[in-house]
């Protein structure tokens, strides 16, 4: 009996029309997913892989039932908590997997009974006189705990709801509900002091007689009123989210020049004052005797090729958030006091009407109907301390085709070092990308588009690199082209279909479009349509869907992936739903 090495097994290459299956003979018994090392908080996995399909597989001694014609697997087995060694075999080969499985929460050693890296916070932050700083720890249920603080003693009492949130991957395997945590969270809050110095917050845990203490090496200091800390973006777009770490949802970017006083401080992050978060890396910090604050009076507008500029002139360059729905996009003015009593804009080739309103104290909000049912896009920039929204005009299509659109087409992940997801065979995921990529470049091409690729081979591309060339190309959409799979809690084998991601309102009639015409006419399994925030989903100028066309790990749908016939027409099919989708909301 031998053993087989995963990585010894080659990655076939790809053609430039249809894909080559890898040459893996059928005496080959081959490992795509999980890694022979691998570490997760599942209850379960599925194994993806091949082998010859005249002879059984088994995993730990257990004959693997559904596999395709090809040979190809991908069966689900449970996990205890732990080590757990997953062989699967075939003749004499072997592959032996070992899958260690976390807990879902957090978990306290019961020689300590907490857990030293919950005391929180675990950076230095800052906040103003009187606002709540709160502290937190994670123990077992009988923990005594007390934070020392400002001159005063906090007590810690344990947490009203004992539950976790799962990732928000969750949702993709519909198993989002709370889970039940297996330690117990204490928490405590207490204002900032007006005077004095706050100081190192120090805890005391008792738990069972034994006495622990510890110092938090990061400082909680009072935040001054006076002078104002003012932020000034300086990125381009600075990333602004709802908390002050990655994990926190993005809102609206702010446009380079957006000033803000700052209000709070967490590591590197900084609060802003009309509620949102940034990194200070994407900021200048200047002092002010007085917060950034706008007046507003007029707003006018004008046409330049392809859009329709709307000018806010303030006398400050303040915050802004944008909310989009079908129909409507409404520009808030965050720190802003209007002094408007007569608006009035030209005859536009987008706008029906624009509505504005003050929301007290200190905002402004504009709201423009449209004359169609369909956004194009949008994008914002400051010149000096005017603010310019600008709306992108439709296409001007020629009658039945797609000529006068430009569709740039992102073939998902490239090069070695970004294969995607893997076939049961190995076959990456960004080949087959490529391939059906140029399969509808060709076909969109044929109905009139003018295409451009973000790439043609195997290159290198952040997802902000093709982000940049998206706002670059400023194209009429974007399409980006990815096959599918699931977090390991998911069912390889059970899972399959077409899958649209959408992020802004003007992308959402595009993507549910997209995906009832491929389930309709190709006659595919519906894997749904979701609201993502996605790298490439996210940029407003133009209408931008990532499509998940098919799960790589499905032993069944991985063969129809892979047949160039079915690869023809998919494209044409999607060809044909992007002109009819054109067509019909642009008349």
């Amino acid at each position: 009996m031998h053993k087989i090495n995963l990585l010894s097994i080659g990655i076939g290459t790809l053609s430039n029309i249809a894909i080559a299956a890898p040459a893996i003979a059928n005496s080959d018994l081959f490992l795509a997913y999980p890694p022979l090392e691998h570490q997760t908080t599942s209850d379960r996995i599925f194994l993806i892989g091949t082998a010859d399909p005249a002879q059984s597989v088994l995993v730990n001694g257990e004959i693997i039932d559904n596999r395709s014609e090809s040979g190809h697997f991908a069966p689900t087995v449970p996990l205890e908590m732990g080590v757990n060694t997953l062989t699967l075999s075939q003749g004499e080969d072997t592959i032996e997997v070992t899958v260690t499985r976390l807990p879902a929460t957090p978990v306290v050693s019961p020689e300590l009974g907490y857990l030293v890296d919950s005391l929180a916070p675990q950076v230095s932050i800052a906040r103003p006189a009187g606002e709540l700083i709160c502290f937190s720890a994670i123990a077992r249920p009988n923990a005594s705990i007390s934070v020392d603080w400002a001159g005063k003693d906090i007590i810690l009492t344990p947490a009203s709801q004992m539950v976790a949130l799962p990732p928000n991957s969750a949702v993709l395997v519909s198993d989002n509900e709370p889970l039940p945590q297996a330690a117990t969270t204490y928490e405590g809050c207490a204002p900032m002091p007006a005077t004095g110095s706050p100081g190192q917050p120090t805890y005391t845990v008792t738990i069972d007689g034994q006495v622990n203490t510890h110092t938090l090496p990061a400082p909680v200091s009072r935040l001054p009123r006076v002078p104002f800390q003012i932020a000034e973006v300086v990125a381009e777009s600075g990333v602004a989210r709802t908390g002050p770490s990655t994990n926190y949802s993005r809102i609206t970017p702010l446009p380079q020049g957006t000033r803000a006083a700052v209000t709070g401080i967490e590591g590197d992050w900084l609060r802003l004052d009309y509620g949102g978060w940034i990194r200070a890396s994407e900021t200048v910090i200047a002092t002010a005797s007085a917060p950034s604050q706008a007046t507003i009076r007029s707003v006018t507008s004008r046409q330049v090729p392809g859009w329709t500029e709307v000018r806010f002139p303030l006398n400050a360059t303040v915050p802004i958030t944008i909310d989009q729905t079908a129909d409507t996009l409404t520009l808030t003015l965050h720190n802003t006091t209007p002094q408007t009593d007569t608006i009035y804009l030209d005859e536009d080739p987008v706008i029906e009407r624009l509505d504005w309103s003050p929301v007290l104290p200190d905002k402004a909000q504009y709201r423009f109907q449209f004359k169609t049912a369909q956004q194009w896009g949008y994008k914002t920039h400051y010149e000096g301390t005017t603010l310019v929204l600008s709306l992108r005009h439709p296409p001007q299509l020629a009658p039945g085709s797609l000529s006068g659109s430009r569709i740039l087409i992102d073939p998902g992940h490239g090069s070695e070092n970004d294969l995607g997801a893997r076939g049961p065979n190995g076959y990456p995921e960004k080949d087959v990308n490529l391939v059906v990529s140029k399969l509808l470049r060709d076909a969109l091409e044929a109905r009139g588009a003018t295409v451009i690729m973000t790439r043609e081979g195997d290159d290198d591309l952040f997802p902000g690199d093709r982000v940049e060339i998206i706002n670059d190309v400023e194209p009429t959409l974007a399409l980006s082209i990815h096959y599918n799979a699931l977090p390991d809690a998911g069912d390889a084998l059970n899972t399959a279909g077409i899958g649209m991601f959408w992020y802004n309102a003007q992308a959402y009639s595009l993507s549910q479009f997209l995906h009832d015409y491929l389930v309709r006419e190709l006659d595919r399994p519906s894997y749904g349509v979701y609201w993502n925030n996605l790298a490439l989903t996210r940029p407003t100028v133009a209408p931008a869907v990532l499509l998940e066309l098919g799960f790589m790990i499905n032993p069944y749908e991985f063969e129809w992936i892979t047949d160039p016939d079915a690869q023809v027409e998919l494209a044409d099919a999607l060809a044909d739903a992007v002109e009819i989708w054109m067509q019909g909301t642009t008349q």
